[in-house]
Formats: C-alpha cells, sequence, structure tokens
C-alpha cells in the first residue's frame, strides 16, 4: 500500500493513494473527498486538512505531508500583555477547543490583546483577516507593538507577506489560492462577515489547522452564523456588555427621544402610507413571512399601482429617516454636551451630508478617499474635531475611545448595527460615562424599526434614559 501523500493545489487538497475505508466516514463528508479523475487522485476542501490529518495521525496511518508550506514558528512578545480575567477565560476555552474556535466579546473588551494571546500561544504563521482597511492599520500597529516586528499587509495597494500578515477579506480572497498553505494560524476579525457566498472561501480554501473567530455580534439575520463551527470553530467562549459594563467597558445611558413631525411632514407620511398599505392589501402580501419582502418588490414591479405603492414606501420611510425637527433636537444635543466628543450617525450619506452642511460638521461616508479618512479620525482623537458625522462606515473597526456621545439620527431595524454603534463609545476612560441618543419620528413605522433593532442584551436592562419626546 502507498503511504498516502497530502498536496496543496490552488485552494483544494489532494490525498494521493487514498484508499476507501482509510478516513472515517464523518470526515470523508466533512471535507468533501471525493474522487477527481481528471488527476487520479482524492480532492478534499483545503479546510478539510485538519480533519484529515488528525484522523490519519490517530488511526495510526503513516502520510507524507506535502501540503503546509509552514512550520511552527514562535513570536516571543515584545511589549508585555496583562491580560484580564476574562480574557485569560476566553483563551483556556480556546485552547480547549484545539484552537479553533470563536469568541465573542464586546466592541472595546480587548479582543485585539486576546489575539495577540493566542498568536503567542499558537506560535504558527499567522494571517489575520480583517472587513476594512481602517482596521487593516489598526492591526498593524497593534502587531507591531506586541511582537516588536513589522506585519505584512495585504490590501489597500499593499501586497507584502510576512510570517505575520494583515490582510482585508476583499484581498485575502483574491490571493487566497496562492497563499492558503502558507499560514497555520487564521484569525478572522469581525467573522460575522465570513459566512458570506464568497468571503467563506478565504477560510475554504485555505488549510490553517488553527482558526479564531472574533466578534462581538456573532448572529446574521440570513441564519448563516451556523456555518462558523466549519469555517473557524464553534463559539466556545460569550461575554455581553452588561458583564463588563463599569469595569472593562464604560458605564452607559441609552436614550431614546421621540420627535414628532411638522404638520406637512405628518400629511405626506399619512398619504404616502396609506398608498403603501392599500396596496399590501390588495396585493395579499404578507412581509412577515420569509421572503415577504422579496414578494412585495416583485408584486410591486408589475403594476403601475404597484410601482407607485414603492415609490410611496420609500417616501414614508424617507420621512421618518429625516425629519426635519432631528436636525433641531441634534443640535441641542450638541451643545448639551459641548466638550466631549460625539459621533452622529445617520441611516444613508444624504442626511450625513445634510447634517455636516447645516452645522458645519466634518462628514465621514465610504466616499471619504483613505488619507482624508486618516487625517480626520486623527484630528477627532485629538480633539480638534469636537463631533464626526457618519453613515454606516464608523459602525465597526474603527478606534475611537475618545468619543462618550453618539446620536443615531436614523438607522437599520439590524441588531448588529445598533450594537456596533453602542460599542464605538464604551471603551473606558477614567469618570466616563457614555450616552447613545437614539432619535425615533413619532409616530411613523421607524418606532418598529427601533424596537427591532432593541433585540439585544445591552438594550434589555433598565435605561437611566428613559424613553420620552422632545
Amino acid at each position: 500500500m502507498h503511504v498516502p501523500t497530502l498536496r496543496y493545489d490552488k485552494g483544494t487538497l489532494l490525498v494521493d493513494g487514498y484508499v476507501d475505508g482509510l478516513l472515517p466516514e464523518a470526515v470523508v463528508e466533512s471535507s468533501r473527498l471525493l474522487r477527481d479523475d481528471r488527476v487520479g487522485s482524492h480532492r478534499a476542501l483545503a479546510s478539510g486538512y485538519r480533519a484529515i490529518a488528525l484522523a490519519l495521525k490517530r488511526g495510526g496511518v503513516p502520510y507524507e505531508d506535502k501540503a503546509r508550506a509552514f512550520e511552527p514558528t514562535p513570536f516571543p512578545l515584545a511589549a508585555p500583555v496583562t491580560p484580564r480575567a476574562h480574557q485569560e477565560r476566553a483563551l483556556d476555552a480556546w485552547l480547549a477547543t484545539g484552537k479553533f474556535g470563536t469568541v465573542v466579546m464586546p466592541t472595546g473588551s480587548g479582543k485585539t490583546i486576546f489575539a495577540v494571546m493566542a498568536i503567542e500561544k499558537t506560535a504558527r504563521p499567522t494571517l489575520v483577516h480583517v472587513p476594512t482597511l481602517d482596521l487593516m492599520h489598526q492591526w498593524f500597529g497593534v502587531l507591531k507593538k506586541f511582537f516588536g516586528v513589522e506585519p505584512g499587509l495585504l490590501g489597500g495597494g499593499y501586497h507584502d507577506i510576512r510570517p505575520i500578515t494583515v490582510a482585508t477579506y476583499d484581498s485575502a480572497l483574491l490571493h487566497v489560492s496562492h497563499y492558503g498553505s502558507r499560514f497555520g494560524f487564521h484569525v478572522y476579525d469581525e467573522c460575522h462577515h465570513l459566512p458570506g457566498a464568497q468571503t467563506q472561501l478565504v477560510a475554504v480554501q485555505s488549510l490553517a489547522p488553527f482558526r479564531l473567530g472574533l466578534t462581538a455580534t456573532p448572529e446574521r439575520q440570513d441564519g448563516r452564523h451556523d456555518e462558523y463551527d466549519a469555517l473557524c470553530g464553534p463559539v466556545c467562549y460569550e461575554i455581553t456588555v452588561n458583564e463588563l459594563e463599569g469595569r472593562t467597558l464604560a458605564p452607559y445611558d441609552v436614550r431614546t427621544v421621540e420627535v414628532p413631525l411638522t404638520d406637512d411632514e405628518a400629511a405626506r407620511y399619512a398619504e404616502a402610507r396609506e398608498k403603501y398599505i392599500s396596496f399590501l392589501r390588495g396585493s395579499q402580501v404578507d412581509l412577515s413571512r420569509p421572503g415577504g419582502w422579496n414578494d412585495f418588490l416583485r408584486t410591486a414591479s408589475r403594476t403601475p399601482k404597484g410601482r407607485e405603492a414603492l415609490v410611496a414606501y420609500r417616501e414614508q420611510r424617507n420621512i421618518g429617516l429625516a425629519a426635519e425637527r432631528k436636525m433641531d433636537l441634534l443640535w441641542n444635543i450638541l451643545r448639551q454636551h459641548a466638550g466631549e466628543r460625539a459621533l452622529v450617525f445617520t441611516q444613508d450619506n444624504a442626511m450625513a451630508y445634510r447634517i455636516g452642511e447645516r452645522f458645519l460638521l466634518p462628514v465621514l461616508t465610504h466616499h471619504t478617499k483613505i488619507k482624508e479618512r486618516e487625517e480626520m479620525l486623527d484630528l477627532f482623537r485629538k480633539g480638534e474635531y469636537a463631533v464626526l458625522v457618519t453613515s454606516k462606515v464608523l459602525n465597526e473597526g474603527v478606534d475611537v475611545p475618545e468619543a462618550s456621545i453618539a446620536v443615531v439620527v436614523s438607522g437599520s431595524g439590524t441588531v448588529r448595527e445598533h450594537v456596533q454603534r453602542l460599542g464605538r463609545i464604551l471603551r473606558a476612560t477614567p469618570g466616563k460615562r457614555a450616552v447613545l441618543y437614539e432619535l425615533v419620528s413619532a409616530q411613523t413605522s421607524e418606532r418598529h424599526v427601533n424596537e427591532r433593532r432593541k433585540q439585544h442584551s445591552a438594550y434589555q436592562r433598565p435605561l437611566a434614559g428613559a424613553s420620552h419626546s422632545d
């Protein structure tokens, strides 16, 4: 019998010399090991490398490993890490999984430092995946500080592969078939991005036997958070905002303020709402059912009346999101908290620019160029900018510990977005108490959106600023 040989081949794993029964059926199925007559060998998912290698070893089957292009590589710490209790517990839990699992920690609780601890313990060439260029540069600075070496970068015009490398998910996806055998350890920051139809290929086409997923908000609306188990490992440790408030995270209040529409807005809202609801009733579309919204879009696109209903839906929604009196209330809040740094969030760029123009405030959106974005954030951290207005760019991945006030002028109904926006102001500093304001147009559908997005433990508590109207 020939000794089985493992080889990495363009994002897959070849198992030469495989015969039926050599591996447990569960391993064969999970790694999708199948005969490939084109090459006269068996081919599996690259991510099946860990399970296949372990099964061969445990079964006492000798094999030749030509797949991995990495070896144990120590990364001694160049700067001391003083872990908090929850970070130590998280590390113990992750190590107990065989260094293959997902850790859920709130924004500001030290996920990056925890990852530094994991990299030092794992001692394998490491690829850190991040969703944004801002995060790529932040990780670069942290890793350089704690390991005393300059990490490689992949993304944003950089293509520099080193034993520790930071890559955006998009750039890692472009190059995974070339570097999928180079790293023994993968860190997936904001790993709720990972199960995406394309993004998951950065995990599927890589050998890395050791993996760590990091997120504050693991749930996905499409239900694909179940795929963490295969991609980066099941959740092995979780701690909530409530458990860390007042210690690791700043104490905080959430204040929901209902804002009345003007008479003109109320009239236009009522007219548009009636047109939209009447069409729903007549077409018998049930938005509460799975796929209900897509049913509405398909039905509405078929007739002139349906297209009018879609326009009406957008009209009533925009009136609620961009109510004129929100502008006055926002200004009052910013004046009330003069001297504190504040982030203002909107649902779309148009409202962000409208606020910026009216109050002469800096606006940061996805249109903002990288150098300008970095300069704006730097000025905000230094205090030269007291307020930053943004749509969704700062929802995740930006370290702004100085911010203590957030004003959600408008937003979506997703829990993740709301928790991420809260997380932007929770990094603790001495004497800090954070406040999140939500501006909600009274007697509009925005109230229901607000209720949906607060279905999270961070909001299931007595709130210091109870709902009130202006």
